[in-house]
C-alpha cells in the first residue's frame, strides 16, 4: 500500500525520532542537489541523525536524484537494487529517494521498487524530520505502507533559511526555485515547479547571518534561472546584486544559472561597478548555436542575439570568464546545425563548457519530436565537440600565466598545498599556510591548465 501525504499536517510529530541514528545520502546533479543534500543533512541532524560515509553504516539511506537526463534515473533503479540485500539483512533500514527522479516518478518508484520506503519531492525538503518521524511510527505499528511525498506547494511563499553544518569558506544559497520558461527538452519545470523568489530583505539577513555566524566568505547564488529573480517587494536580480554589495561584508558573490533572454546590459553594468565583490565569471548556456534548433528549444533567443549580449558583456567586462551548458544530437538537427555550435563555441572562446548529448525526458516536448538523433551519431558529435574545446582551452589558460591573481584560499592541505578560487572561477594550486583560509591572497601563476592553475604565493 503506498499512502500519498498532502499536508505536513498529516505527518507525526517529531517525538518519536530517537538518538543517534545515522544517515547517508547519495547526490546525483546539478549544485542545487548539492545543496538540498546539505539541507537534508542540517535538518536530520537537528533531529539527532548523524551522517556516515557508507551505506552499510546507516540506519536511513537517501538518494537524492536527477532526472534532468536519462541516465541518472536508471543510477537510481541501479543503486536502490545494491541496497536490497542489505534491507534484508536489516529490516528497520529505511530506504527513500528525493529529488528530481522522485518527483517525476512518484508512485512507480515505490511499485517498481519495493525495496524503497518512501520519496519526496524537492518542493518537500523541510517536511524530511517529519517524514522520517512518520516511518518509525509505522515501523512501531507494523504498518507497511509506503510514503509519497511530492505535491508542489506553488501557492506558498518561498521563505527559507540556508542550512548548512560546516560551510567553510564558502557556500550555496538558494534565491529561486522552480523555473517557468518550459525549455521543451527540459524536465525541469515539471520535477521542481512554477518558479518562486526569495523575500529580498530575508535573503539579506541569511546570508549576513551566514557570515557572522559561519565565517562564510563567498556565497553561489543559486536558482534555475537566477535572472529572473524578484523579490515580492519589486527588487530584480541586478537590485539583489547590489545590495548584498552595499549591505553585506560578503567578499564574493557568485551565481548560476543565468538565462541568456533575461541577460541584459542593466545587470552587466552593475557587475563591472563592484569587480571587488561580483566575479567576472559568467556562465551563460546556449545550447546550441544554431538559430532554427534554439526556436524548436523554446529558449526565446537567435544565434545573432546570444552573439550581441556576448559582445556586450565583454566591452563592459574585457577579462570576463565564460562558460556555458550545450546539448548536442537534439531531435532534427542536422551535421550543418551541429556545426553552428562548434563555431560558435569557438567564436565566444569560452575557457570551460559543459556538453551532454540529448536524452528524452518524460513529460517533455522535445520527447515528442520527429527525427530523434541515433545514439551513435550522438555520441560522435559530442566528442568532436570535446575535441575541438580541448584545443581552445589551452590556449585561453595561457593568458592567466606570469599574472598575479586575487585567489580566495578555501583549504590547505598537510603537505602545504593551498587551494582556492580566483575571480574567474579558476582553481589554483600553491605552497601556503594554514593561517591563509579564508583569505585573499596574491598568487603568481606559473603554469596554466583549462582546469586549474599552478603558482607561488606572492609575500
Amino acid at each position: 500500500m503506498i499512502k500519498n501525504i498532502s499536508s505536513s499536517n498529516n505527518l507525526a510529530s517529531n517525538t518519536h525520532l530517537t538518538s543517534h541514528k545515522s544517515v547517508y545520502i547519495s547526490t546525483y546533479g546539478c549544485q542545487m542537489n548539492v545543496n538540498d543534500s546539505e539541507r537534508m543533512y542540517s535538518l536530520l541532524e537537528m533531529a539527532n541523525y548523524v551522517q556516515v560515509d557508507t551505506p552499510e553504516k546507516a540506519d536511513l539511506i537517501i538518494i537524492n536524484s536527477c532526472s534532468v537526463r536519462e541516465k541518472p534515473v536508471h543510477k537510481v533503479h541501479s543503486e536502490v537494487g545494491r541496497y536490497r540485500k542489505m534491507k534484508e539483512k536489516n529490516p528497520n533500514l529505511r530506504i527513500g529517494v528525493s529529488g528530481c527522479v522522485a518527483q517525476q516518478e512518484k508512485d512507480k518508484l515505490l511499485t517498481a521498487l519495493p525495496v524503497l520506503d518512501f520519496v519526496f519531492g524537492p518542493d518537500n525538503i523541510d517536511a524530511l524530520p517529519s517524514i522520517v518521524s512518520e516511518l518509525d511510527r509505522k515501523s512501531s505499528e507494523n504498518d507497511k505502507s509506503k510514503i509519497n511525498y511530492t505535491q508542489f506547494r506553488h501557492r506558498e511563499s518561498y521563505n527559507i533559511e540556508t542550512y548548512t553544518r560546516n560551510p567553510g569558506v564558502a557556500t550555496f544559497v538558494n534565491i529561486t526555485k522552480g523555473c517557468d520558461n518550459f525549455c521543451t527538452f527540459c524536465v525541469v519545470p515539471f520535477t521542481r515547479g512554477r518558479e518562486r523568489s526569495r523575500n529580498l530583505k530575508s535573503l539579506v539577513d541569511d546570508i549576513n547571518r551566514l557570515i557572522q555566524t559561519k565565517g562564510v566568505q563567498e556565497v553561489t547564488l543559486l536558482g534555475q534561472n537566477v535572472n529572473s529573480y524578484e523579490s515580492d517587494c519589486g527588487a530584480d536580480f541586478g537590485k539583489l546584486l547590489e545590495t548584498l554589495c552595499a549591505n553585506t561584508d560578503i567578499k564574493r558573490v557568485r551565481y548560476t544559472t543565468s538565462h541568456p533572454k533575461d541577460f541584459n546590459e542593466d545587470l552587466v553594468r552593475i557587475l563591472a561597478k563592484y569587480p571587488e565583490k561580483l566575479c567576472k565569471y559568467i556562465h551563460l548556456p546556449m545550447q546550441s548555436g544554431n538559430s532554427e534548433i534554439l526556436r524548436r528549444m523554446n529558449r526565446g533567443y537567435t544565434r545573432e542575439e546570444y552573439l550581441e549580449k556576448i559582445k556586450m558583456i565583454k566591452s563592459l567586462i574585457p577579462d570576463v570568464s565564460l562558460s556555458t551548458d550545450i546539448i548536442v544530437g537534439f531531435p532534427g538537427e542536422t551535421e550543418e546545425q551541429f556545426m553552428d555550435t562548434v563555431s560558435l563555441m569557438q567564436e565566444v572562446a569560452y575557457e570551460t563548457i559543459f556538453a551532454f548529448k540529448y536524452s528524452p525526458r518524460p513529460l517533455t516536448k522535445a520527447a515528442r519530436f520527429e527525427n530523434q538523433i541515433p545514439e551513435d551519431v550522438k555520441s560522435r558529435r559530442l566528442n568532436y565537440l570535446f575535441e575541438k574545446h580541448n584545443e581552445l582551452a589551452f590556449e585561453l589558460a595561457k593568458r592567466y600565466e606570469n599574472q598575479t591573481l586575487d585567489v580566495l584560499v578555501e583549504k590547505v592541505e598537510e603537505d602545504g598545498t593551498a587551494s582556492g578560487r580566483t575571480t574567474h572561477n579558476k582553481l589554483v594550486h600553491f605552497i601556503g599556510s594554514q593561517s591563509l583560509i579564508g583569505q585573499i591572497v596574491p598568487v603568481r601563476i606559473i603554469r596554466s591548465f583549462p582546469v586549474n592553475l599552478r603558482g607561488e604565493l606572492v609575500q
